[in-house]
């Protein structure tokens, strides 16, 4: 199964491209990861799909390796980051969840207590 195309306005999927400048952190054959630019933790970085589905679920639905891959890489940037174990991830999924940007991604939040429950 191949991905949805992407809306032509889809700001993650520009990162992805090159087209739009992000601090990238890591990368993967299917996944890049970047810094958030409103971060709420002293580590916030962003794991996205290289390929584009609108949230979590459906990228699961679709891609359940890529799922994996997200984590692994977020784990990746939580040990560059010297989080030790120490972080929280996060996945929104709609509008109503917080969900802003609709091209699937991971928060990797750390640095700091987290409290719960979230927000």
């Amino acid at each position: 199964m191949s991905a949805p195309e992407a809306p032509a306005d889809c700001i993650f999927c520009k990162i992805v491209a090159g087209e739009i400048p992000a601090t990238v952190v890591h990368e993967s054959e299917t996944a890049v990861a970047f810094r958030d630019l409103n971060p709420q933790a002293p580590t916030h970085v962003l794991v996205i799909p290289r390929s584009h589905y609108e949230n979590a679920a459906a990228l699961a639905a679709a891609e359940p390796a890529t799922v994996a891959d997200l984590v692994a890489a977020a784990t990746a940037v939580a040990e560059a980051d010297g989080l030790d174990e120490q972080y929280r991830l996060v996945f929104n999924t709609g509008a109503a969840a917080g969900q802003t940007v609709f091209h699937a991604h991971l928060h990797v939040l750390g640095g700091r207590s987290m409290t719960w429950p979230p927000g």
